[in-house]
């Protein structure tokens, strides 16, 4: 599948699904101006703020749509503040950034095979 990190938030009986894939990471450093492991270091910090988690969460949920084929794909900030404000801020926040850490950490988990050509090449496992 690739690079993709992939949560549901519960809202009420509603699901909220979102995705980030590296696409949606640079879209969000775009949006937030900064990069998204300075985000990530600031939340283990607890230091990240409410704006930038709705960036994210607005972003996530952008790209699930489009992953989905839905139409319309853009999500205005006023959804991302309404979860926000019926689901709270840690829940929404470690939603976001354990998907987001699922695209950072995308590789890390590779074992080295030697092919018959003699040069190393990575698998995925």
């Amino acid at each position: 599948m690739g690079a993709r990190g992939e949560q549901v938030i519960r809202m009420g009986d509603q699901e909220i699904r979102i995705l980030f894939t590296n696409r949606a990471l640079a879209e969000a450093e775009q949006t937030i101006g900064k990069s998204i492991v300075s985000v990530a270091q600031a939340l283990v910090a607890g230091s990240v703020g409410i704006g930038d988690i709705a960036q994210l969460l607005r972003v996530g949920m952008q790209e699930a749509r489009r992953d989905a084929g839905e139409r319309p794909i853009g999500v205005q900030m006023d959804k991302a503040y309404k979860v926000l404000d019926e689901v709270g801020f840690t829940a929404v926040a470690t939603a976001v950034m354990e998907a987001v850490s699922a695209v950072l950490g995308y590789g890390v988990n590779q074992e080295e095979d030697t092919s018959p050509n003699g040069k190393t090449a990575q698998s995925q496992n």
